[in-house]
């Protein structure tokens, strides 16, 4: 009866802990996944006429790796919230923000959410060698965004229409970070002449992908 009431209490003690070990567990697997960016400065730096100024394409990196307040800084310029209503620092077509923003770095893939500031995983290892063929720079740089036309956001556009401002609301992303850089003295490079049809299959949406932009540290 003893052996019997001392099972019974180990158990109970047992069988609480195994539920809080694999409770942490499942709500800890899904931070491997994601990266919380800090908040972003959205105040002093720059004056925009000195950015504007300095704003230029430099096509040598640094391998150094950039800060994740960097990061936040740099996505937030180039699509991040920056009202109650949560439009956007880029213009898009009818407010559709289409434009997602891929960033490719040697841990992975990642996906900006603006809403929740926060990168989200999309595909595991170092996908920048595969951004050209005919360049190195995506490679070279730390960190390379990838901009993409995101049709599922665009129902009431039709073909000529999703092509056309995919195009230009990706432009818009890509002046804005060209000024974050320009003002932190970074280099960067708007490139056209991407694989679009090898990243097109990577990225898991019905899309085009428009342009890509590394930026880094200059090399020394």
């Amino acid at each position: 009866m003893k052996k019997l009431i001392i099972a019974v209490l180990l158990a109970a003690l047992i069988v609480p802990c195994m539920a809080q070990t694999k409770s942490q567990a499942v709500a800890a697997a899904p931070q491997e996944d994601l990266i919380k960016l800090p908040a972003p400065t959205i105040t002093g730096g720059m004056p925009l006429y000195e950015a504007l100024n300095n704003r230029q394409t430099q096509r040598k990196f640094s391998p150094q790796p950039l800060t994740e307040q960097q990061l936040s800084d740099l996505l937030w310029c180039a699509g991040g919230v920056n009202r109650p209503d949560g439009k956007l620092t880029s213009p898009t077509a009818r407010n559709a923000q289409e434009i997602d923003i891929y960033v490719f770095m040697e841990s992975g893939v990642y996906l900006y959410v603006p809403k929740e500031n926060i990168l989200k995983l999309i595909l595991p290892e170092d996908h920048r060698v595969e951004m050209s063929q005919r360049s190195k720079m995506p490679a070279e740089a730390p960190v390379t965004l990838l901009f993409f036309a995101n049709y599922d956001k665009m129902g009431g556009f039709d073909e000529d229409a999703r092509i056309f401002y995919g195009a230009t609301d990706a432009g818009f992303v890509s002046q804005n970070v060209y000024l974050y850089c320009a003002a932190n003295k970074l280099s960067t490079v708007v490139m056209g002449a991407i694989d679009r049809d090898l990243l097109n299959e990577l990225i898991p949406v019905e899309g085009k992908a428009i342009l890509a932009q590394p930026v880094g540290y200059p090399a020394k």
